[in-house]
This record gives C-alpha cells, structure tokens and sequence, in this order.
C-alpha cells in the first residue's frame, strides 16, 4: 500500500504522523513543503493549503488522527 504525507517543518502534527509510521513499522513517502517547492503546487492543486496531509492509497486525510490512520490502513 502507498502512503504519502506532506509535511512542513515545525508541524507537531507532522512529527505525530511520523512516530505513528516508525511505531508499525509502515514505510512512508514524505514531501516537504520546506525542501520541495512543487509539493506546496501538488498540495494546493489537490485542494489543502495545510499539513499534514496524508494520502494512503486512494484515500487522504488533513491532519493526524491515529484512529482514522489505522482504519486507512487497515492497522
């Protein structure tokens, strides 16, 4: 399953959605805003102006929820 989060630097809940990756062992992609200008562009034309947004599969979540986050991915 392909998981993808959009992060920025300084986003508490950015660092949340990571430790809730490393702690079941799920491998991720990650853009960040701060080191990749374009995915700031694939954020805005997917229609979020905030981070973290979460994409696992064809399924995307604004913000961490660990509930929600386990239910998308099946944990």
């Amino acid at each position: 399953m392909d998981v993808l989060i959009y992060t920025n630097t300084g986003c508490s809940a950015c660092h949340a959605a990571k430790k809730f990756f490393a702690e079941h062992n799920i491998s991720f992609v990650e853009k960040s805003l701060a080191d990749d200008p374009s995915a700031r562009d694939e954020l805005i034309a997917m229609g979020f102006r905030a981070v973290p947004v979460i994409r696992v599969g064809n399924e995307t979540m604004l913000g961490f929820s660990a509930p929600r986050l386990r239910k998308m991915l099946g944990v």
